[in-house]
């Protein structure tokens, strides 16, 4: 498989050029969703069968399968202490590396693999950086069980912090709700500009039935902007700050 259009051609140098630059023998990777990641997976495979020994722990059912048919080994977090890296994609991305996650319903699982990781590397095409993190939809996982008044929580909580009048959205496709792999719904909030994505970040999750949001502050240590040239441009950004304490050691943090 070959990218097309620009786009595609700028996701494939930040996938790519993460294989170049932190993938060595005897890794494990935290393998993530999304277009942009599954070059990264694509490129991956293609070094596997070069000869590459590492081995994956994929963050969707749908990276699982890609990962089974390029030829990545896969592992599961509960046969593996930690992970080395993860490499993982975003729907937005500011400068100091806060981001919008979830797009493709994966969130949970996500921020779960990256948790477990010795550091993560954000993969993006240099349309996801933005000044001001809000225009993509923010999604934030809940479980089916009265999701209706975990909805009117989430609004209450959003007008609090200057937000009136929140549009909030119960994902579908094609007339059905949308599932997680987890087996949850998915609120899309659209917010336009989200303000303060620390004061977000470190509230949503407070409130029951909310499983995970979508704003990953402090979780990056670098990203990879790629563009259609070819060329990429790896940022530092492992001192922004996170909305929540930090519980697992990771690298540079």
């Amino acid at each position: 498989m070959q990218p097309r259009t620009d786009q595609e051609k700028a996701k494939w140098a930040a996938g790519t050029a993460a294989v170049h630059a932190y993938v060595r023998d005897g890794m494990k990777i935290g393998l993530g969703s999304g277009t942009t990641a599954h070059w990264f997976v694509r490129a991956l495979g293609a070094a596997v069968s070069e000869g590459l020994d590492v081995v994956g722990v994929p963050t969707s059912t749908g990276t699982r399968d890609l990962a089974i048919e390029v030829g990545v080994p896969l592992t599961m977090l509960a046969e593996v202490d930690r992970l080395d890296i993860t490499i993982d994609g975003a729907d937005e991305i500011d400068h100091d590396g806060a981001m919008i996650k979830g797009g493709g319903g994966c969130l949970l699982w996500e921020r779960i693999v990256a948790d477990a990781s010795d550091k993560m590397v954000a993969v993006v095409d240099g349309t996801k950086v933005v000044d001001t993190l809000g225009a993509f939809p923010l999604p934030i996982e809940v479980i089916p069980f009265a999701w209706e008044s975990t909805q009117r929580s989430i609004a209450r909580l959003l007008t609090r912090l200057g937000y009136p009048e929140p549009d909030l959205r119960l994902r579908t496709s094609n007339g059905e709700t949308v599932i997680t792999d987890s087996g949850n719904y998915l609120i899309d909030a659209h917010l336009q500009a989200i303000k303060d994505p620390i004061a977000l970040d470190g509230r949503l999750n407070w409130i029951p039935g909310v499983v995970e949001n979508g704003l990953f502050t402090g979780v990056a240590d670098e990203m990879i902007i790629g563009s259609a040239s070819g060329e990429y441009e790896i940022r530092d950004v492992h001192s922004a700050p996170s909305a929540r304490p930090l519980i697992t050691s990771r690298e540079g943090k």
